[in-house]
């Protein structure tokens, strides 16, 4: 008797898996036969309509011309006296890293401190610490 009634709960969990499976590609040749309609519609959102949080507020720092996170190559300066790399920085002092030469595998650090520019102590670049609020 328990086994009579395993065979019918089986047969009807087969019954149902069958009829979603027939529902489910019927859904999926219907929306294959279709596809422009389907984004028609409500059309496919741009980046401006579907961004959120930080990535909003980066789109609408580019609009304005900005770069709040820093998110963009920044300029590239000579090095010299007169116009140094410019290090942003939120306190006082930030620890530097310098890659004297293209093909070097060492990194000289030092310590920036804000005012004049400073060089670095192996190739003689010139660092300059500039003070940088958090956008947020």
């Amino acid at each position: 008797m328990a086994g009579r009634q395993l065979l019918l709960r089986l047969s009807a969990t087969t019954r149902a898996t069958i009829r979603a499976t027939r529902a489910t590609s019927q859904l999926r040749s219907n929306l294959a036969a279709r596809p422009v309609q389907r984004f028609m519609s409500g059309g496919i959102p741009t980046d401006d309509e579907q961004a959120t949080g930080l990535e909003r507020r980066a789109l609408q720092g580019f609009k304005q011309g900005k770069d709040p996170y820093s998110i963009l190559k920044p300029k590239m300066y000579a090095g010299t006296k007169e116009d140094p790399h410019i290090v942003p920085c939120i306190g006082t002092k930030r620890l530097v890293g310098c890659l004297c030469e293209e093909d070097n595998t060492a990194i000289v650090w030092f310590w920036l401190h804000e005012g004049n520019a400073q060089r670095c102590p192996s190739c003689g670049s010139h660092y300059q610490l500039v003070h940088h609020e958090l956008p947020h």
